[in-house]
This record gives C-alpha cells, structure tokens and sequence, in this order.
C-alpha cells in the first residue's frame, strides 16, 4: 500500500509540475504579445511627450506600461543607459523602481531548473516502460529473469493438500527423496531425470503439485511461466534463461517451476519462415541451460503444459524432459477426497453426502470442485443459511453447467410447452437407452445465454471406454428432443440445435476416428483433437479422395438419422407418458429425481438392459 502511495505521489508531482510549466509558458507569451520593444531614443521620445506611465528598472533594461496604448501594445521593453535615467525619469515625474541585476539563483531558476524537471519526468516515464518489458526498472536489468524465488518456510503446500492425483504423487515422491537424501541415489550411480513435465487438462492440479513437491522437499523454489522469456526485443529471453539458471546453481538444491511450457517451447517445425527470431532463441538457449547441469548438484526442472503435442521434440528427448507425469481428471473417489479439502474451509450441515456430489460431477477438475464449493457457501450466504446443505450444492452444480437462473425471462404458454415435451423426451428415452444413469433433475427454466431448459443424468459409476452400442444410445438420448417435437406437433424448432451438434460430432467421430461403420472400414479418417484441450486445430492433416469425404457424409448422416428414428419410435409407443410427464414438468417447471420415479415405473417392467453413459442436455 506505501508503495501504490508513492506512486501516486510521484505521478500527481509530475502533472502538478507540467501544470505549472505549461502556466509559465503560456503567461509569458502572453505578456510577449502585450510588450513593444522600443529603442533608448523611442524611449525618451515617449517620455518627453508623457507617453511613460511606469518604469521598472532591472540592469540594464527597462520595462513598463504606456499611459494609452500605441499600435495596439499597453507596455515596453527597451534597453538604457544607467548614468542618466534616474535624472531622466525625475525630470519628467514619472514613478520607477529598480530590482537590481539578475542573480545566478534567479536564472537557474527560471532556464535550468525547468530543464532539468522535464528530463526528470521523462526518466521517471522511460523507467515505468522498462518495468512494463520487464526489465526491472533499469536498462541493465531488462535481461534478469522475472521468477518469483519462494524459501522453504514460504511454500508451506504439501502432499495433503493435493487430492485426486495419487498416481502423479507417486511418480513424483523419488524426486523428494532425491533432494533430501542424494546420496542414496549416487550410491547406486543413478541419476535422477533433469527434467519433469506435469501434462494434463486445466484445473487438474499441475502447479499445486509442483509446488507440493517443494514444501515436502524443504528447497527454493523458483516459479516462473513461459510466456515471461518472451520479449519484443530479440535476446531478452535468451539473457533471462541464462538469468534464471545461474541463480538456480547459486541455491541448490533447489527446482525450477516452468508454466505453461508451450509457451516458451513451442515446436520449430511450424516456423516456416526461418528461425532466426526471439522465440527460438530463447528455446535454444534452453536446451543449452539443461544440457549443461547435473542434477547431482540438486537442480530439478519441473514443467507444466497442457499441449504437450506442441513442445518441441528437442525438449522432450532423453536428457532433458525424459519424464512425463500426467495429472489427469479424478475418478470419483479422487472428486470426493478433493471435496474433503475444499470443505474444511465451510461449514457445511450433517445430512452432506460428498460421495453424492462426486458422482454428480463426472470430468471435474480440481480447480471445478474448488468453484462448486465456493458458489454453494454463496448461495448459502444469499439465502442467510447457518450452513451449506445438499440443496445448495445442487443449485451450485445446476449454475456452472447451465448458467445463472434467468427469472426475468418468461416464456410464453407455446414455448414453455414445446420446452417441456423437448426435455421429458431427453428424459424418458436417457431413462429407457441408459438404465445404468439416474435422471438426477429435470428443469424447464431459462438457464445461461439461450438455454430454456436441461436434463441431468448422474452416472453409477465414471466410464473410460465407449462401445458402439454405448455411442449409439447416447446420440438416441441427444435426439429424444427433436423426436418429442415432431411426435407431438408435427413442426421443427430452433430449440434442438445445441443436441443436433452434439450428435452430429459423436456420429463424425464414429466414422472418421473409430472406424464403426461396415462401408469406410476400421480407417482413420482424422487425427485426434489435443488430448487436454477440446479444440482441433482446424484441418485434418490425414488426405482422402473426394468419393471418400462424400461416403463420410453419407455414413454420418444415416447414423444420425438412425438414432432419431429410435427414439421416435421409443416416443410414439409412449405417447401417453410423454404427455403426462410434460403436463406435470409444465406445472411445476422442476422435477426431482424422486419426482421422476412414478413415471419410471411405467418402464421399469419392459425394461431392456443398456449401456450407462453420461450426458447433460442443454438447450
């Protein structure tokens, strides 16, 4: 806060000064335009006829006003004779003072010290630039590297608080046994891996890992990003690599932290114009730094990315980052550990079942439930509960897949019952094409930037593969909308949209990458998208004939049509249920899982045995 002050101290000192300066500037034109510069002689002319009003003596010149003013000009300023002037002035009773000559302080003042205040300002403002690149303030630092260094009483984050990850920890625990006892890797003349790369999605715990590792070890710390080696000037990064390595060797034992790595290692192959620009000096200069370390001395390099496909290979070969950890999603009973965390810091009420919330939230990082506790003590607060209960924790999931509830948007009578023919279509053939998944809740209120409704289904259990058959149903249950719609008014809406993607992309999938259909064969079609990432790259980097691309579509097109067909047909032979359910979802705008029930039991007698998947339907 006193640094923030002098700061503005400082900023309000200079706009103060260039106020007075410009204040200066502009009086004394002023003045300027208003003075008439005049010869000794004009002088005593004019005062011989009484024109001279004042005089004002300073050296040897003289200034002052006319009594009326000539040629538009109300004062003077000429040069005198000393000798005779006050005679002069005296004969012609005209009043006058004399100020003396200038003084040096008095023309330091009014020339140099002005000068030497701007140049000041403008230092003052080239600094401010260099801090803004980086550089620390100073020309001599803009090459000093920018990582924040933590001791070992500074990082105080250890392996209990990081859940969900076991399998990382694991790998990762020899690389605190190396710190703390190197001589019992030496005495088997191992060596442990220069470097260590965290790969995984974002929100899974890489940073907290790493810095986990450094409170259990009891080392420095040096925590940096890649995005910091990289300037505009050509040279800064390479300076800043050196910068950071040399004080690395200065404290070991120790570990340097590098995140987002991409950033700063990112693949030369996609240079096509040269290498001979910052980016890739500063990568080489890299892979110079770790090929000339021994991790003997105590120095691990730990990374972290989550594109792991864009790092160069240079920096991921034997030698340098030989090791790759992932930190993946957690299963459920890693997302139940991760909720014990976070839940020590709220008071929650006795009926909360963590395990429950786990199962509800399938895919959710640790950076995921870390938010979903923190907006259910919100909710809790707006409400004035004395603690979080299941309700709140419900509400909370509902806001981060759906959105913020929109109580001002009303849907007319038509739209709100074409919502809800479209969810309880999502709903009764989820229930029917996935028996394994509970239909948790059923909602027809405006949710987020267009959503008018969304059905949630809760998995038994997290699945890692996907067959034929499971894809399948999953498109049935995306379909059950549009099928409801057609079924029950005969007319097409924009409200499917969002499900006509989703299925569109599974059925692509299908053909181009997994190779389910009988006419294209088990071929790859497509590459696969960034493993943590869900984005692709824009294009597909495996070639195919132009009959091919026009099967591709015709296969996705069937597949999708396919799985509308099922669930129509599933629909039209429960029509009466369909329409009692969306009369009842119509009354109440929400139904509970054990509101749902006495539909379900209509089902549960011809119930045929499906593969669970998991799927939240937004629309």
């Amino acid at each position: 806060m006193e640094t923030e002050n002098n700061k503005r101290f400082v900023f309000s000192y200079y706009h103060i000064f260039l106020g007075i300066l410009a204040f200066l500037i502009v009086r004394s034109c002023l003045e300027g335009s208003q003075m008439q510069r005049i010869s000794y002689s004009e002088f005593k002319q004019h005062l011989e006829r009484g024109d001279i009003k004042n005089v004002t003596l300073r050296g040897d010149s003289a200034t002052g006003e006319f009594v009326k003013p000539i040629k538009g000009r109300v004062g003077y300023q000429t040069n005198i004779v000393p000798q005779d002037i006050a005679n002069q002035l005296d004969k012609y009773k005209v009043s006058y003072e004399s100020l003396g000559s200038s003084s040096f302080m008095g023309s330091f003042i009014l020339f140099f010290l002005p000068t030497i205040l701007f140049i000041g300002f403008w230092y003052y403002i080239l600094k401010r630039g260099l801090k803004g690149m980086g550089g620390g303030g100073s020309f001599m630092s803009i090459g000093k590297s920018k990582a924040k260094i933590y001791v070992e009483t500074d990082t105080k984050t250890t392996f209990k608080d990081v859940a969900g990850a076991d399998e990382a920890l694991d790998e990762l625990r020899e690389v605190i046994d190396f710190l703390k006892n190197a001589d019992k890797v030496k005495s088997l003349g191992g060596k442990m891996p220069k470097g260590i790369l965290l790969v995984g999605s974002p929100g899974t715990g890489k940073t907290l890992i790493a810095k986990a590792i450094a409170g259990e070890a009891g080392v420095p710390f040096f925590s940096t990003n890649g995005a910091e080696f990289v300037e505009m000037f050509v040279g800064v990064g390479a300076a800043r690599v050196r910068d950071l390595f040399e004080q690395a060797k200065k404290t070991a034992p120790c570990i340097i932290f590098i995140d987002e790595l991409d950033a700063l290692g990112k693949t030369r192959h996609s240079n096509i114009m040269g290498g001979n620009d910052e980016k890739e000096q500063t990568l080489n200069q890299l892979l110079v730094e770790m090929d000339g370390f021994d991790t003997q001395g105590g120095i691990i390099i730990l990374a972290a990315t989550n594109r792991p496909e864009m790092i160069d290979p240079a920096l991921l070969r034997a030698g340098r980052f030989d090791r790759q950890v992932v930190v993946d999603r957690p299963d459920r009973k890693g997302r139940e550990d991760i909720l014990k965390i976070h839940s020590k810091k709220v008071k929650m009420e006795p009926d909360v079942n963590l395990d429950s919330i786990a199962g509800l939230t399938p895919g959710f990082t640790g950076a995921d439930l870390a938010n979903l506790v923190n907006e259910a003590a919100l909710i809790a607060t707006r409400e004035n509960a004395t603690a979080i209960n299941m309700n709140h924790f419900t509400l909370a999931f509902e806001r981060s897949i759906a959105g913020i509830e929109k109580k001002n948007k009303i849907l007319n009578a038509k739209e709100k019952e074409i919502v809800a023919f479209h969810e309880m279509g999502h709903t009764l053939v989820g229930y029917w094409m996935s028996h394994d998944d509970k239909i948790h809740k059923v909602s027809i209120i405006p949710h987020g930037i267009g959503s008018m409704g969304y059905t949630i289904q809760r998995p038994t259990e997290d699945r890692y593969l996907m067959t034929k058959e499971d894809l399948e149903n999953k498109m049935a249950v995306l379909m059950g909308g549009r099928a409801a719609e057609m079924l029950i008014f005969g007319k097409l809406s924009t409200g499917a949209s969002d499900d006509l993607g989703k299925a569109t992309n599974i059925a692509r999938e299908m053909v181009m990458r997994f190779g389910m259909t009988e006419e294209l064969g088990f071929v790859t079609y497509e590459e696969a998208a960034s493993p943590f990432l869900d984005v692709k790259d824009g294009f597909s980097r495996i070639s195919y004939a132009d009959d091919t691309a026009k099967e591709i579509d015709e296969c996705v097109k069937r597949i999708v049509m396919n799985s509308y067909l099922r669930a129509y047909e599933f629909l039209r032979n429960h029509r009466e249920l369909l329409e009692s359910a969306a009369s009842s979802l119509m009354l109440h705008e929400t139904l509970s899982e054990e509101e749902l029930k006495e539909f379900f039991r209509v089902l549960d007698d011809e119930r045929a045995p499906h593969s669970p998947e998991n799927e939240t339907h937004v629309h």
